[in-house]
């Protein structure tokens, strides 16, 4: 930590917080092609095998009295069950299976990075992004097949003006196109930066004048991020039950 924090010339703090973030081959070397196993890779295997482990392990006893891994299972999957309901209505509930797996998947990746000398996978665009845009193309494609071109009726408001609809389906139609982008960037830049800021301050811990500081600073990041992984979860998710509805139901 004492070689991070001091730079050997002129005694400055020297810490890189976004090395964390570095994409690297699990077998050495430097090249990285679409077929080489990553620290990402693994990762998002690891959280593959937690959710198959909660959910297929932990309910496979079906108790009256449930474990305490069967109750966070059923917990779960009645709080994003409602969700999904409540924001869709009974139509959207077939596509409770797709959500719910988003949940799962963000929710673990987000609490799996938490762990010290983990990776965090959703800071990452490249993820964050086909989860985002996997949403998009789904919800568009979905809403045509249900609606054919009735679907385009998302974008005219019939209540405005005649004057002033142009105009509003203009506005819509671009704010319905950036929906990819924030919805992806949103969780990566959050996932990121909060663990960008814990990285800081552990570097300023190797300084001894402010080590308590820097350690109490930790610490009540620590507890914002754990806060902030459950969140952006929620976040992405209710953001997928809003966009399924308008695909559902597209007239204003």
């Amino acid at each position: 930590m004492a070689d991070e924090a001091h730079g050997a010339e002129d005694g400055g703090l020297v810490f890189h917080p976004l090395d964390q973030f570095i994409v690297k081959p699990l077998f050495g070397g430097d090249a990285i092609h679409w077929y080489t196993p990553t620290n990402v890779t693994m990762w998002m295997a690891i959280v593959v095998l937690c959710i198959i482990g909660l959910l297929v392990l932990g309910t496979r006893g079906r108790a009256i009295v449930p474990s305490r891994i069967q109750s966070v299972a059923e917990l779960l999957y009645g709080f994003v069950y409602k969700m999904v309901e409540d924001v869709t209505g009974k139509d959207g509930v077939k596509y409770f299976p797709y959500i719910f797996t988003i949940f799962l998947f963000i929710l673990f990746a987000n609490f799996l990075g938490l762990i010290p000398m983990s990776f965090t996978t959703t800071s990452h665009i490249a993820v964050t992004a086909v989860l985002g845009f996997g949403v998009f193309f789904a919800v568009t494609i979905l809403g045509f097949v249900l609606n054919g071109p009735k679907f385009l009726g998302l974008f005219w408001m019939a209540e405005a003006p005649l004057v002033l609809r142009p105009v509003i389906a203009i506005i819509e139609l671009i704010s319905y196109f950036v929906r990819p982008v924030s919805h992806s960037i949103r969780l990566a830049g959050n996932v990121m930066a909060g663990h960008a800021v814990i990285k800081v301050f552990a570097g300023f811990a190797a300084i001894t004048a402010i080590a308590p500081v820097s350690v109490l600073a930790i610490t009540a990041i620590y507890g914002l991020e754990v806060l902030v992984a459950g969140i952006q979860a929620y976040v992405f998710t209710i953001l997928t039950c809003v966009y399924l509805k308008d695909a559902l139901h597209p007239s204003h």
